[in-house]
């Protein structure tokens, strides 16, 4: 049996509008974040060089040098620009950079041998600069030296607009004192500081380990951001948010994973 119901004309015009609250009342249901989460950034540098490059990124990280930390990345300018057209929406600058680190010592073209670079005598924590000394005093020295590089003769303009992250990686030339290589670290966040640029550290636990060492509190890497590498997946490198950083005052803002023959970072603020 069929039965027939007759609605009244009144509650006939009214239930558009009623549907329409419900509809209104389900939408603010729905979390701010899951409407308004931007999507990912991406990092370049060299290997893209003549290469398409990501779109529609929200932020761009480039690469100024070209592998190694006394290097200039080729593309550097073609990247700028590039990373220039991100869509911004999150907590990231629209466009950053990186640099490459090392701490060579007798393996390396230049070593310093004073305090003095750029035409500017470094106030040096570790002491005194000299020829044939390959501790804490030069390390700090050589840092100094390749951000000051980095800043004012990649082709960099107004490098104290940028923020700066500092790539520490095995792979690069390092000494066997921990000392020595965060001495090194912290002669480039040194220079970038007395620009008024800041910076942090992109690596992974275990190659900032083998790298640093345990970093004190007493020193100035203690409390700078981190950006980890070692993600597999995007909904990985989220999860990685909530990773120990790489120093122990500092914290998570990046993480990064590969995909599609890319780098991208998810920003964790």
């Amino acid at each position: 049996m069929t039965v027939t119901r007759t609605t009244p004309a009144l509650f006939r015009i009214r239930w558009p509008l009623a549907v329409a609250a419900a509809m209104l009342l389900m939408l603010q249901a729905v979390p701010a974040e899951a409407a308004t989460t931007a999507g990912p950034g991406n990092d370049v540098s060299w290997p893209q060089c003549g290469n398409a490059l990501p779109k529609s990124q929200t932020f761009g990280i480039v690469g100024v040098n070209n592998g190694f930390a006394n290097t200039t990345n080729p593309c550097l300018a073609t990247q700028l620009s590039w990373a220039g057209s991100s869509k911004g929406g999150t907590g990231q600058p629209k466009v950053a950079l990186y640099v490459n680190t090392a701490n060579p010592g007798k393996a390396g073209s230049w070593w310093p041998t004073s305090n003095t670079y750029g035409g500017t005598t470094v106030a040096n924590p570790y002491g005194q600069c000299t020829s044939g000394s390959y501790g804490a005093a030069c390390s700090y020295m050589y840092g100094y030296a390749k951000a000051y590089d980095d800043a004012n003769i990649r082709g960099v303009n107004n490098p104290a607009s940028y923020t700066w992250w500092l790539d520490v990686e095995t792979g690069n030339s390092w000494s066997a004192d921990h000392g020595a290589n965060r001495a090194d670290i912290e002669g480039m966040v040194a220079y970038f500081a007395s620009i008024g640029a800041p910076s942090g550290i992109y690596s992974t636990s275990a190659q900032w380990s083998q790298i640093t060492g345990t970093v004190p509190s007493s020193s100035p890497l203690y409390i700078l951001k981190s950006w980890l590498a070692g993600a597999n997946s995007q909904a990985s490198a989220k999860r990685m948010c909530a990773s120990a950083p790489l120093t122990g005052g500092g914290h998570v803002t990046l993480t990064q994973y590969v995909a599609g023959g890319f780098d991208y970072d998810y920003s964790c603020i």
